[in-house]
């Protein structure tokens, strides 16, 4: 089997087939993957209770603990399975075992002596497959090795062979670049990036020169693509252990978003939003999925077996963010309605830049002045950036205006100063992108200016000519700063600045007054708020205003004792009614013991309150306070970590490189985004887990 086939083995014990099932070449290969993987342990599920006797039952979490070498849990099925009876129940004609906890799961919580009765005496068959498993799993047992004369020296060799592909596969991981040649035959001058830079590792290293290329066994070299593939998978698995460690089985938010790779797969991207012991919001990426149709029960499907793989529940879920698509964010049927009936805390937040770019946007295209001037500028893109001698064209002129203004002293020189620019074409999405193409026009519009006069005069195509000339025409009876001279271009400058103050003094101090005086407005003239009620709904809108109560700004002046209880009622899984009992007590306390504490005087954010109630210990003093803390925390406020992975992506995988399978395209940007998590995996435990994927040759 392929490796992307062995990692869509079914990691839910309920839906796995029999290993009976597979064919007879494939058993060892599952019965391996699933060894590797371990038993299926959701242990931050919220397992469902079921009456028994007049008395509610339910898998009991601790029973991970007494039994966590073979204990697994089905979430689709909320019953109780045995790994090791699962795996060698098939293997042998010797059919042992209970059915119980192998075909139809165990579900009697009250009887919970038949999880000891299962494991039975020392000749028991569980325990037979507990020996199983070992002799299975343990180096050195098989044919190969017995053939194989393992003496210290061939372990040495091997070893340090294995090191030099290990770091070999690290460098191009860390940089993105591909690992495999065009032509990597004997002959070949140019072999690829891996061999290149083994070649190169041995040239610098005699003891690596030693034991490696041509100077290894033939049968070990330790270069094949498989080999290769296989080390980046480690890489790649060893990083998520970190995250999910990091993650623990804690509260977490869910950030997902698509698109379609070079070879028009669709992709789809994971991140998870979190806070960590250290109170700091942590967004780490777990995986790209590739999804064959982007609906919104594929997209949850997706979801789902990414949970199931890393023993995550969906009722820790406390916060999502996608990209506002219909299949994504869909009140009904998309995939934020689909984990909110299992999880009602799991609060959707549409990226806030996000929002606020296509409100503007939708409102400006409803005014026709505006909407005529962005047509203009989309026909000025087309006509000046249409090819690149009037790019160079533009590029030029403007480097020789800059020149002269230099030498007249009206232009200061130096390092990073009057750098290369661009036209830049404004994007519905990209935030502030229609800001920055209007400051591009403003730089550049004298050398537009001059190119649309050529373009005029000169251009061989009619249609372009005509349009150069409409838009002289247009640009020269335009009543606004760009038809003047450089002084008006400062002072339109100087407004914009002044626009720009007057923006963020509204943020501070005065949105909530506009808000209630467009609402006033709107009710007046029976005005639908469409576009703020298509963006902002009234249960984030609540929410949202209820997360400002817990500001640290100006020695917690936003502080609303109502608002924090208010706050907490919107997570009933995470708040008893005792619990918000003590909060409202808590309270109290707590807003007093900080606001005489003088470390948290001069706190800017939420973050910044979270890392100090830690820091100070205070968390433990006011657990509930914290506890909420963390929830507000979670949600999420941007989609930017979920763009940084695409851009990965298609640094990873390019046009040359564009055959590369889904796994180990997965493995590869999982290692370049989280480069932080990335280095600190050590080549040991890169050994370790390279051993353990299948039979070696060599055991270390």
């Amino acid at each position: 089997m392929s490796e992307d086939e062995l990692e869509k083995l079914p990691y839910d014990p309920g839906e796995r087939k029999r290993i009976s099932e597979y064919p007879l070449n494939q058993r060892d290969e599952v019965i391996r993957k699933y060894l590797i993987r371990g038993p299926c342990q959701p242990r931050g599920h919220e397992f469902p209770k079921t009456l028994f006797t007049n008395k509610l039952r339910r898998f009991n979490p601790s029973w991970f603990d007494l039994y966590g070498d073979w204990l697994e849990y089905s979430v689709k099925k909320d019953k109780a399975y045995c790994l090791f009876c699962y795996l060698f129940r098939d293997y042998t004609e010797n059919k042992g075992g209970s059915d119980a906890f192998v075909i139809t799961g165990f579900d009697d919580w009250n009887k919970t002596e038949r999880l000891q009765d299962h494991v039975g005496a020392v000749n028991s068959f569980h325990n037979s497959a507990l020996k199983r498993a070992d002799y299975f799993m343990r180096p050195g047992q098989s044919i190969v090795h017995a053939f194989y004369k393992q003496d210290d020296a061939a372990k040495n060799e091997y070893r340090i062979r294995l090191n030099a592909s290990i770091g070999a596969c690290r460098f191009l991981l860390q940089q993105g670049l591909p690992f495999r040649g065009h032509d990597e035959s004997v002959d070949s001058v140019n072999k690829g990036n891996f061999l290149a830079l083994l070649k190169y590792t041995a040239e610098q290293n005699e003891l690596v020169s030693k034991v490696v290329l041509e100077n290894a066994p033939k049968n070990n070299q330790m270069v094949s693509h498989k080999i290769q593939t296989d080390i980046v998978h480690c890489f790649a698995e060893e990083v998520i252990e970190s995250v999910i460690q990091e993650v623990g089985h804690d509260i977490f938010c869910l950030l997902v978003d698509e698109s379609a790779d070079v070879s028009d797969k669709e992709q789809m991207a994971v991140v998870f939003r979190f806070v960590d012991n250290h109170g700091i919001v942590k967004e780490r990426f777990i995986g790209l999925v590739h999804v064959k149709e982007t609906s919104s029960l594929s997209l949850k499907c997706a979801v789902d077996l990414l949970f199931a793989k890393y023993g995550l529940s969906m009722k820790k879920l406390r916060g999502q963010g996608y990209d506002g698509a219909s299949n994504m964010k869909g009140e009904f049927n998309g995939l934020r309605s689909l984990i909110m009936r299992e999880c009602s805390s799991a609060y959707y937040v549409h990226c806030f830049a996000h929002q606020l770019q296509l409100v503007v946007v939708a409102v400006a295209q409803k005014h026709f002045g505006v909407v005529d001037f962005f047509d203009k500028l989309a026909i000025l893109l087309n006509v000046v950036g249409a090819s690149c001698k009037r790019k160079d064209m533009v590029r030029e002129d403007h480097l020789k205006r800059i020149e002269e203004r230099t030498k007249k002293g009206e232009m200061k020189t130096g390092k990073g100063l009057n750098q290369e620019v661009s036209f830049q074409r404004p994007g519905k999405t990209r935030w502030g992108s229609h800001y920055k193409t209007l400051l591009r026009l403003v730089d550049l519009f004298p050398s537009i200016i001059t190119v649309l006069e050529y373009v005029e005069k000169d251009g061989s195509d009619a249609i372009k000519r005509r349009q150069a000339n409409g838009l002289l025409n247009y640009f020269h009876t335009f009543e606004f700063a760009l038809q003047r001279k450089d002084l008006d271009i400062l002072n339109a400058m100087s407004l914009v600045k002044s626009t720009k103050q007057q923006l963020n003094k509204l943020r501070e101090n005065g949105w909530e007054s506009l808000i209630n005086k467009v609402f006033s407005f709107c009710k007046t003239y029976k005005t639908e708020l469409l576009e703020f009620n298509d963006r902002f709904d009234e249960v984030n809108t609540e929410l949202l205003g209820c997360i400002a109560s817990l500001s640290p700004n100006d020695s917690f002046r936003e502080f609303d004792h109502l608002k924090v209880m208010r706050l907490s009622e919107f997570y009933p899984e995470d708040f008893s009614h005792m619990e918000r009992m003590t909060l409202e007590h808590q309270l109290g306390l707590y807003i007093d013991n900080i606001r005489e504490d003088e470390r948290f005087a001069n706190l800017k954010n939420l973050g910044d309150l979270a890392c100090m109630m830690v820091e100070t210990k205070k968390h433990l003093s006011h657990p509930l306070v914290y506890r909420l803390l963390k929830l507000v925390l979670t949600l999420p406020v941007a989609t930017a970590t979920v763009e940084r992975c695409f851009s990965a992506m298609k640094i990873v995988k390019t046009s040359l490189r564009n055959r590369i399978s889904d796994q180990f395209l997965n493995d590869c940007v999982i290692c370049f985004v989280e480069k932080e998590l990335f280095e600190k995996v050590t080549n040991d435990a890169v050994i370790k887990r390279f051993q353990k994927m299948e039979s070696r040759r060599i055991n270390l």
